[in-house]
């Protein structure tokens, strides 16, 4: 059985094919897709809901994928995303939410609680997020959530056009395991 998060303002819980109206309704916004990626389309449309729904069911993925419900209505989402190869202790996390719910404190409570979650996974040390130049409250969100700001990535994404810096954003713990940071030498 698939796990369910009471966030406090907000629930987590697996996105349910129930959830085709409301994804679409709150979805289908162009201020909240262009500050996500070009996966997460505007208009956002019946296939583009039925094709993230089946996604988001599969049971044999190894992401956390959750529907950020209040009041019974899925008004965003959230997921954590494992990394594979030299990258497979670390994982991204994304979401968003629906414009009638921004700055309510909705997603910096879903990112805390999904966050901290993903980080007691054995295998999961580090959980990172890149944010667009143009979305600063998406960077508070990830301050207020506990994550730290590594470092600019400049001119790293071409949305609509334009070409926009991002911030590096993540959040660790300590997996016991040696450590080589940058400048020590190998030996």
């Amino acid at each position: 059985m698939d796990a369910v998060f009471d966030c406090g303002l907000c629930i987590l819980r697996p996105w349910q094919s129930t959830d085709k109206t409301s994804l679409i309704r709150h979805a289908n916004n162009k201020n909240v897709s262009r500050n996500l990626r070009d996966h997460f389309p505007y208009p956002y449309r019946d296939a583009d809901a039925d094709a993230f729904l089946s996604v988001a069911s599969a049971s044999n993925s190894r992401d956390l994928i959750y529907a950020i419900v209040i009041r019974g209505e899925a008004v965003g989402g959230i997921g954590v995303h494992p990394r594979k190869d030299v990258e497979r202790h670390s994982a991204e996390i994304g979401y968003w939410l629906g414009e009638d719910f921004w700055g309510r404190g909705i997603a910096t409570a879903a990112v805390t609680k999904l966050s901290h979650h993903a980080l007691r996974e054995p295998d999961i040390y580090r959980i990172f997020a890149t944010v667009f130049a143009s979305n600063p409250a998406s960077a508070r969100v990830l301050e207020k959530a506990g994550f730290i700001r590594e470092g600019l990535l400049s001119r790293a994404i071409l949305k609509n056009g334009m070409l926009i810096d991002a911030a590096l954003y993540a959040m660790t713990r300590d997996p016991g395991l040696p450590l080589i940071q940058w400048g020590d030498r190998q030996t």
